[in-house]
């Protein structure tokens, strides 16, 4: 009998070379009604350079997952290793390091500092790394998202695409081996978010970073690679 092989964006990403392993990864976390049990179990390899669109229903812990692979959430049980390193027993100054050093998170809200430039934004992630060319480094990477004349503006003179375009600089700017991108045109138009996502995929190119992208767009999920779904807290086969 012949195989079909699904199309290559719809396939679950195989990892030979896996940056991200995660095993049996559960979260419970506590409410007035008693736990809830958001991750349930879920098995995950996503290989190195690889753009991975995450999809499925609101609640079934695709959000979650992402707060845990960047060591901002603790996994319940389980075992996630991020780019070598096994987050579960790391301390929290070790998580810290280990997302100035290898991981870019791109959130829905744009998560600027409000009394900050947007050079200042952009070079915080460099400094706290002791990057000594951080302020060179941040307005060259505005430079390459189009704010190269928006440097001085803090960001409540910025339009929402703009911000967002700040918030990628700041995330690409450390050159990270992942990136982490939640919903980012959740907030924008259709066009202005086309052109910021236009430039997020540009960038994954041109820095060789791996993407693990939340969308609940079909069409944006399929300029990824792969897809993987996620469903009541576990990767859907």
């Amino acid at each position: 009998m012949d195989t079909v092989t699904p199309p290559r964006a719809a396939r679950l990403a195989q990892a030979a070379n896996p940056i991200v392993q995660v095993r049996e990864l559960r979260l419970t976390v506590p409410s007035s009604a008693g736990p809830v049990n958001i991750l349930q179990g879920l098995d995950l390899d996503i290989e190195t350079g690889a753009a991975v669109g995450i999809v499925g229903p609101s609640g079934s812990g695709k959000t979650s997952l992402l707060m845990v692979l960047a060591g901002l959430e603790r996994a319940s049980s389980g075992s996630v290793r991020v780019d070598g390193n096994e987050l579960t027993g790391m301390s929290e100054d070790a998580l810290a390091r280990l997302r100035r050093a290898s991981i870019g998170i791109v959130f829905q809200s744009f998560y600027l500092i409000p009394t900050m430039t947007a050079l200042e934004n952009v070079a915080i992630p460099l400094e706290l790394a002791g990057a000594p060319d951080a302020a060179d480094r941040a307005e060259s990477t505005l430079r390459a998202v189009g704010l190269g004349h928006r440097l001085t503006h803090l960001p409540g003179q910025l339009s929402g695409g703009e911000q967002q375009r700040v918030a990628l600089a700041r995330a690409f700017a450390p050159t990270p081996r992942l990136l982490l991108a939640d919903e980012p045109t959740g907030n924008l138009d259709q066009a202005t978010g086309e052109a910021v996502m236009d430039l997020l995929f540009a960038m994954k190119e041109q820095h060789n970073s791996t993407l693990m992208l939340i969308t609940h767009d079909p069409d944006l999920a399929l300029r990824c690679t792969h897809i993987t779904h996620i469903a009541d807290g576990r990767v859907a086969l």
